[in-house]
């Protein structure tokens, strides 16, 4: 068998445990292809296993596989070629979804059709990346940057980057958990979920407490959010209409019904305060192959997605509505849907007004790393853009490291600080550093389309454009919402790699 080096370890692999990744691929919601391309997969995997991948060639899976006569024209017929690509793109989308965390990773690399087996090994965890910033760097609660102290060097090293923590612990997360040296305060946007309503027999039970225990694992990792569970959301529920508050509050629910080997599962958001659903969608599934466990895991990483995603159901009406006020000097969940707007429309003066707001939220509360990551984009884009510098360049970028870099050690976990530090290296021209840490963003919160797209379009800038345009492919079809600039990135790209 092949083994590929990048983020695995050369272990042997028992032939029972990689046709059980096969089998979990082929039955997965995510791997959605023509029987032709299971087929084609199974025959090329099967063949490996057989030790005859040197047998494995086009004129063989033309025949075998893809049922041409024999005298199939290699030469002329690129059908292998085209359904080899399909295949390729379909697998790196399983692995970007219900994939991320297998152990065992199944591809055909460019240039050929032999299979490579590996077993997933290490990767950086957000620890690490706070072991790797300098301590000497300015103290994280100290309200602002100083206006000179852009000293501290992000120490992540490149050639040792992969470290001996697995994704295992960096995704062993509880809600209310913190590595934040103070409480964090967060922003005023609450969602309560209510536990799934069982609306059939004893299995649509299991459906429904494995889908509400696994919605809260994914929605944890927004820290965008306060969230409320259980007991807790029942009492959110009975204040929200009985309190006034300039918040924003949300119900998440939902219902669960079992037919057969049929699954249906209907999700919906309210406005707490007048009921008024916001929000609505219906998964359905086939029960049949598939564990339940998988088929837990993947609707609730839709709901949450949909949900809580930035430009979601939440976020998407004030940050895509130039005329909904936001008033300057408001409250910090208002600065985080001015930011979102601002990601999606920027311009000069929303970058001013964005980036005041943010400054004195992070004054009036130095540990919320939320504001401290999203304070770093404004800062970067005085020297990207050129909008309301202060001073000369650096200085735009260097605060901008600060900032990102205080998020990161507030709060490990956060996705929008390493996003930011992530865009913050690319910009220093460090972009091994960076994508090592847009690999740890997208391993603690794969339902982040916001990361996936910029993690993609980074990767697809450094020329790894098959894998960053699958990735930015899959942020735009999973959020139609997404910024103008990966649509732009993702036609660039096309254009790079020849296709209409």
């Amino acid at each position: 068998m092949h083994v590929v080096s990048r983020h695995f370890a050369p272990e042997p692999i028992e032939p029972k445990a990689v046709r059980q990744q096969l089998s979990r691929i082929l039955t997965s919601p995510d791997f959605s292809v023509p029987e032709r391309l299971r087929h084609f997969l199974t025959f090329v995997v099967e063949e490996t296993l057989a030790g005859r991948g040197d047998r494995i060639k086009a004129y063989t899976i033309a025949m075998l596989v893809l049922g041409r006569g024999e005298d199939f024209d290699l030469i002329n017929d690129p059908v292998v070629r085209i359904e080899a690509g399909r295949l390729r793109r379909a697998i790196e989308r399983y692995y970007l979804l219900a994939g991320r965390n297998d152990p065992i990773v199944i591809d055909i690399p460019k240039g050929t059709y032999v299979p490579t087996i590996t077993l997933r090994s290490a990767v950086p965890t957000p620890d690490d990346v706070v072991e790797a910033l300098d301590p000497q760097a300015a103290d994280a609660t100290c309200p602002l940057p100083k206006e000179r102290a852009w000293h501290s060097e992000f120490r992540l090293p490149v050639a040792a980057a992969v470290v001996v923590m697995a994704v295992a612990v960096a995704l062993g997360l509880v809600a209310g958990q913190t590595h934040s040296p103070t409480e964090a305060p967060v922003p005023d946007v609450a969602l309560a979920v209510s536990p799934f309503e069982n609306l059939s027999g004893p299995e649509g039970a299991i459906y429904a407490s494995g889908i509400s225990e696994e919605l809260l694992n994914q929605l944890v990792r927004f820290r965008e959010l306060r969230l409320f569970g259980g007991e807790a959301a029942n009492a959110f529920q009975q204040r929200a209409v009985t309190t006034q508050s300039s918040g924003m509050r949300y119900l998440l629910q939902g219902g669960v019904r079992v037919a057969g080997q049929r699954l249906r599962v209907t999700s919906r958001l309210l406005d707490a305060k007048n009921k008024q659903i916001v929000w609505s969608a219906v998964y359905d599934r086939d029960l049949s192959g598939t564990q339940n466990f998988d088929i837990q895991a993947d609707i609730a990483s839709k709901v949450a997605a949909a949900v809580a995603q930035p430009y979601g159901a939440i976020f998407a009406p004030v940050s895509r509505d130039a005329s909904a006020q936001i008033p300057a000097g408001a409250e910090t969940y208002l600065c985080v849907l001015r930011f979102y707007r601002y990601r999606n429309e920027p311009t000069r003066e929303e970058h001013r007004l964005t980036r005041d707001c943010l400054k004195e939220t992070v004054a009036r509360n130095p540990a919320y790393a939320t504001g401290w990551a999203m304070l770093a984009y404004l800062y970067l884009d005085e020297d990207r853009l050129e909008f309301n510098s202060q001073e000369p360049k650096p200085a735009g970028k260097l605060r901008a490291r600060e900032a990102a870099e205080r998020a990161v050690r507030l709060d490990p976990n956060n996705v929008r600080g390493l996003q930011a530090l992530m865009a913050v290296l690319f910009y220093s021209k460090e972009p091994d550093a960076a994508l090592k840490i847009g690999e740890i963003a997208l391993t603690l919160n794969p339902n982040d389309t916001e990361v996936l797209a910029e993690f993609g379009s980074r990767l697809a800038q450094v020329g790894d454009r098959e894998r960053g345009v699958t990735m930015i492919e899959e942020a735009i079809e999973r959020n139609p919402n997404q910024t103008q600039y990966y649509i732009a990135i993702l036609a660039q790209n096309y254009y790079l790699l020849g296709k209409n």
